[in-house]
């Protein structure tokens, strides 16, 4: 069985999002989908004294348009500067910050891509590397899209050799399971609960935020408190 799962790509995305990456033989970055204002493409929390914050790259949104991801552009790079700087003074005291540190601080530092999708895939990479996922990563373009949201999915997942196709939960309220099963693909629903809790300072614990709190808090011990890594 190979094992599919596709998914728009996120800024430095929870530890559930590198579970399912984990978990299957090709990570396809959905990428063709239309960027969507106030959600997960450009913008991610992590764990403060105050409170949960935002981080969120500024990007140049055309108005009505209909704007793909891959098309979303970056607005300038003072942005990168400022997330590290929030990061670093936010996490310096975290057990792991100077290992973390050695290879995330460049990539905030060095010239970032112009187009928001490649900057998410640069660092979904890394922590990729870090953790030593070894799933091959794709991107949606690098195969035909056909019309239909189930029936684009399940074609993805077959023109990429899958047949077994892995989705997230919130993809039932618009799945037609059917699709899969005609072009005989196992679908399996991936399942998020169950999650430990870790050393994470400053108040009540809070799982949702970027996996970088889970690692510049835990270091290799973050395989600990995820399901797919070992």
């Amino acid at each position: 069985m190979k094992k599919i799962a596709i998914l728009q790509s996120n800024y430095i995305p929870w530890k559930g999002y590198f579970d399912m990456i984990a978990a299957v033989d090709e990570f396809i970055l959905y990428d063709d989908m239309q960027y969507t204002r106030r959600d997960w493409r450009n913008r991610n929390q992590i764990k403060t004294p105050q409170g949960v914050q935002w981080l969120t790259i500024p990007v140049k949104v055309k108005g009505k348009y209909h704007q793909t991801i891959r098309e979303t552009e970056i607005g300038g790079t003072q942005w990168a500067r400022d997330h590290w700087k929030t990061l670093s003074q936010n996490y310096r005291r975290a057990a792991y910050f100077d290992e973390i540190a050695t290879w995330l601080e460049p990539l905030y530092l060095t010239e970032p891509p112009g187009h928001l999708s490649q900057l998410n895939r640069r660092f979904i990479e890394a922590i990729c590397a870090y953790l030593g996922i070894k799933t091959a990563i794709s991107n949606s373009w690098d195969y035909p899209l056909s019309e239909g949201k189930s029936e684009r999915l399940a074609d993805l997942c077959a023109s990429a050799g899958g047949n077994e196709y892995i989705s997230g939960p919130a993809a039932r309220d618009y799945i037609d399971e059917d699709v899969f099963v005609e072009r005989g693909i196992q679908l399996t629903w991936f399942d998020y609960a169950g999650y430990p809790e870790y050393m994470q300072p400053w108040g009540e614990f809070t799982h949702g935020v970027t996996i970088l709190d889970l690692l510049l808090n835990c270091g290799k011990n973050a395989s600990q408190y995820m399901k797919f890594i070992k």
